[in-house]
């Protein structure tokens, strides 16, 4: 029976080691619930590859009718890699993403003591645009934005878009201004001049609405180097897909690595999904180790975030 008011959330296992850390964040949020008074409608749902043997879909139609009622969920890790090569084997991530215009992916890295960080007093958020860039699964209304002419040719399409920029832009910009009000862009426009500067320019338009926030940019290279040296200097930082993608995995490997390292897809919307950042480990599904921290601090900025 749905609770008057209550938040209605969805359970989502994924795939191997999703099937045990999810269940842990499910229930330290209940008691955290509890504790608070604060009302959860659980849905589980299936996904991954149990839901490919009993419903025949890794994302099996109910399942995507019944996350539009949510007000957010919680996504176990996807081991999509490991999908038999049938049509409804497909990865579930990016429509999950593009259904749902979750377009910022906000993944925090902080420092913590006696677990071997690289860097003291580490605190900062990179928000990665999530639904264009090179990713050829996500940046395509259909096919693929991947082309072989012939077998000794690939292209890889790019997609930057003015609205797209503009949103995540904006996205990081509420962000600062809620933590130090430090703002830092990052692209290669010194070759990329199109794509990513068109990234720049929607960026450099939108500063000027957040007075007080201090913005500046970097390219991306010089930024993979100072995130080593020096990541302290950083707050928020925003950037496109595929550079996010990568230095949101350096950056967590400063503070302990991917299982520390919690995500929540975000977009324009009030529906949230909460996401751990590693993969779904199946060399270590089923012997008690996995560690369920990034997708405990996953949900606990869902909450945050539905107020």
């Amino acid at each position: 029976m749905t609770s008057p008011q209550a938040l209605r959330i969805g359970i989502l296992n994924g795939d191997d080691i999703g099937h045990e850390i999810v269940p842990a964040t499910v229930a330290i949020s209940r008691a955290a619930a509890e504790l608070y008074g604060v009302a959860i409608d659980w849905h589980p749902l299936p996904i991954g590859a149990r839901a490919l043997e009993t419903h025949g879909h890794t994302l099996p139609p109910g399942t995507m009718e019944t996350l539009k009622t949510l007000d957010g969920w919680i996504l176990g890790p996807i081991g999509h890699r490991a999908y038999p090569k049938v049509p409804n084997a497909i990865n579930p991530h990016p429509i999950l993403r593009k259904q749902f215009n979750l377009f910022a992916n906000v993944r925090p890295t902080r420092s913590y003591p006696d677990i071997g960080c690289l860097h003291d007093n580490v605190d900062l958020v990179i928000v990665r645009e999530n639904n264009e860039g090179f990713q050829p699964d996500r940046n395509m209304l259909m096919g693929n934005g991947e082309f072989r002419p012939n077998d000794e040719v690939t292209l890889s399409v790019r997609v930057i878009t003015r609205t797209g920029s503009r949103r995540v832009a904006r996205a990081a910009f509420g962000l600062a201004r809620q933590r130090r009000k430090h703002l830092t862009y990052i692209h290669k426009d010194t070759v990329f001049k199109l794509s990513c500067g068109m990234f720049v320019e929607e960026c450099q338009k939108l500063a000027p609405e957040y007075p007080d926030v201090l913005v500046n940019d970097v390219i991306v290279d010089t930024f993979a180097m100072r995130l080593v040296r020096d990541p302290q200097s950083f707050d928020v930082v925003v950037t496109t897909n595929m550079f996010g993608d990568i230095l949101s995995d350096e950056a967590a490997g400063l503070v302990g690595g991917l299982g520390m390292a919690p995500g929540l897809c975000i977009g324009d919307g009030d529906v949230v999904m909460a996401q751990a950042t590693h993969g779904s480990a199946p060399d270590i599904a089923g012997r008690g180790i996995a560690n369920p921290y990034a997708m405990i601090e996953s949900a606990r900025m869902m909450f945050d975030w539905l107020g």
